[in-house]
């Protein structure tokens, strides 16, 4: 008499949840202060003028904000159309 063994298979899917990416805002020389928050606010509907405020302040200051962050295909899309406006961007993976 054989034995034979038998691997269960799950049926349920473990779902990874979808890398999530950080949106940089660069300090520049160029673009006014007010047109940096305006930019931010018609670009990442869900930030407030007092955190578009910060993040431009953090830039000026610091160099480098951190605008969001998200999913890939949204934080390309800020961060090209940031470019579009004139301000520098860039995204990086959030590990």
């Amino acid at each position: 008499m054989s034995v034979e063994t038998i691997e269960q298979r799950s049926t349920s899917t473990v779902r990874k949840p979808a890398p999530r990416y950080r949106v940089l805002l660069h300090n520049d020389d160029v673009n006014p202060m007010e047109h940096v928050v305006q930019v931010l606010i018609q670009t990442v509907p869900s930030l407030t003028q007092p955190q578009a405020v910060n993040i431009m302040m953090e830039a000026h200051v610091n160099g480098l904000a951190l605008v969001i962050t998200c999913a890939q295909e949204p934080a390309e899309f800020y961060s090209e159309t940031l470019k579009m406006h004139g301000l520098d961007s860039t995204i990086e993976p959030d590990e």
